[in-house]
């Protein structure tokens, strides 16, 4: 199926939109983006130059998503979400003249598979967001975060770890490394600081 545009988006001719995708009123899509199949892009939402979406995304109104950003397959993002990209910000050089695209370097943010960042939280540009982790609303993301961790706060620290679901995995009372999930039993097991399926 076609995608569908609502008529007041501002899209770039050399945009590509995938099939089945829905991109709502007054988003903007600059040039050279991608977006994936069977995506939902809220209203109002920014999409910067060259910014990658993978499949399945979901990206809720007034989200930014500046240039250097790449969201794989089934990633959510939460209204009012911005994703920077410059640790170094300014207007002007030391000399007092305006900025261009010259005299800074773009930074990049990776949004791993199923990942989903809550609502209002801010992304500073360097870091990875793992498989299936879970932002917490309003957190202020500095590090990376690891494949299904919790992070909360700012800067946003590490409170747990989430299931494929979404539900927070609980600890077993004689191994601590182990982790199941209360609502759909899925098995994990902390090693070297990295969370593995076991089933």
């Amino acid at each position: 199926m076609a995608p569908f545009i609502h008529k007041t988006v501002d899209i770039a001719e050399s945009a590509q939109v995938g099939d089945n995708t829905k991109i709502w009123s007054q988003a903007q899509v600059r040039d050279h983006a991608v977006i994936g199949e069977n995506c939902i892009i809220g209203r109002n939402v920014f999409i910067d130059e060259g910014v990658t979406l993978g499949n399945n995304c979901k990206v809720q109104n007034n989200a930014l998503l500046y240039a250097g950003v790449t969201l794989e397959d089934g990633v959510f993002v939460g209204p009012a979400v911005c994703f920077t990209n410059d640790k170094l910000p300014r207007a002007i050089n030391p000399d007092g003249t305006l900025k261009s695209a010259q005299d800074w370097i773009l930074g990049k943010i990776v949004v791993r598979y199923g990942a989903a960042v809550g609502a209002q939280s801010v992304v500073v540009t360097g870091v990875t967001l793992g498989r299936f982790c879970l932002v917490g609303s309003g957190s202020v993301v500095t590090r990376d975060v690891p494949d299904f961790g919790i992070v909360v706060g700012n800067p946003a620290r590490l409170v747990g770890y989430a299931c494929r679901c979404a539900t927070r995995l609980i600890t077993s009372e004689t191994d601590p490394a182990d982790y199941t999930c209360p609502n759909c039993s899925r098995r994990y097991r902390l090693l070297n600081k990295q969370l593995t399926e076991l089933s």
